[in-house]
């Protein structure tokens, strides 16, 4: 005889698949919601009726159109460099590129000492105010407006690009220095205070240890943006560099093809920027955040 297993193998009872369902209501009745989809209605129904008004009466879009693909094209496949030198063009990259790593490195040195005044665990809170609203002041206007400021005062010319770019830097060190600072334990600080440690040596042993590889990933991403700005303040400060001759280029001469070539520059020193300027922040900005 075949003898019955003692246990016998059941199936476990498979559970329904569950289909999450989408809510998809808007909740008008949230003030916050109500304020959201109003903004985007006005700004929506803003575009709708002043696009007509950008457009020039008796331009030919497809003209239009076809003009800017061939100019494209020229630019893009049809690079050269017509109306000067090669080597021109690369002493005005290297010079765009001297003229941020300047203005990074002073307002990296001014801005870390400022830092020290703005952080809430090292100051007193009537200097954490003055100074946190005079920085954010000057973040407050563009960098190219303050070029031209200083450019009423001194002339055209590298000196006001110099300091108009040095000055916002330093605004903008010193607000993410001061959050980096933020981030150390303030009891800590308080307790190496109390037995004795003075405040240069807990600056320079404990604080600047501690925030160094989130200081040096923002200042990479500062001179990034101040390369672009440099690029930028060429042609509006008369500063040279890269962007005066992409100006000359484009707005004088109308050589397509030198404007390709000039692009073509930028981008082979902005993109492998921006991929380190990406590994920076990953590696160290987002791992302090955790």
């Amino acid at each position: 005889m075949i003898s019955k297993p003692e246990k016998q193998l059941e199936m476990m009872p498979v559970a329904p698949k569950v289909i999450p369902k989408l809510n998809f209501s808007f909740r008008l009745k949230d003030r916050r919601r109500r304020t959201i989809y109003g903004v985007l209605l006005l700004l929506l129904l803003t575009t709708a009726l002043t696009i007509p008004t950008i457009i020039p009466k008796g331009v030919n879009l497809a003209a239009a159109t076809k003009g800017l693909l061939d100019n494209l094209r020229i630019m893009l496949l049809h690079p050269a460099a017509s109306n000067t030198s090669m080597t021109s063009l690369l002493g005005a990259l290297v010079q765009s590129i001297s003229l941020a790593f300047l203005t990074t490195l002073i307002g990296a040195l001014v801005a870390f000492f400022i830092a020290l005044m703005a952080a809430r665990n090292l100051a007193p809170r009537w200097l954490i105010v003055a100074v946190q609203s005079c920085m954010a002041l000057i973040r407050a206007i563009p960098t190219i407006l303050w070029v031209l400021i200083y450019s009423v005062a001194l002339g055209l010319g590298a000196n006001a690009a110099v300091i108009g770019l040095t000055f916002h830097s330093v605004a903008y060190l010193v607000k993410v220095y001061a959050d980096s600072i933020d981030e150390l334990p303030k009891e800590s600080l308080a307790a190496l205070r109390a037995i004795g440690v003075g405040f240069w040596p807990l600056v320079t042993q404990v604080i600047v240890p501690s925030v160094m590889p989130s200081f040096l990933s923002w200042t990479f991403i500062r001179f990034e943006i101040n390369f672009a700005n440099a690029v930028a303040v060429g042609a509006a400060a008369g500063a040279g560099g890269i962007g005066y001759q992409l100006f000359m280029a484009s707005g004088f001469y109308f050589d397509f093809h030198e404007v390709g070539m000039i692009v073509y520059l930028i981008l082979a020193f902005t993109i492998p920027l921006e991929i380190i300027s990406y590994q920076l922040r990953t590696r160290y900005i987002k791992r302090s955040a955790h």
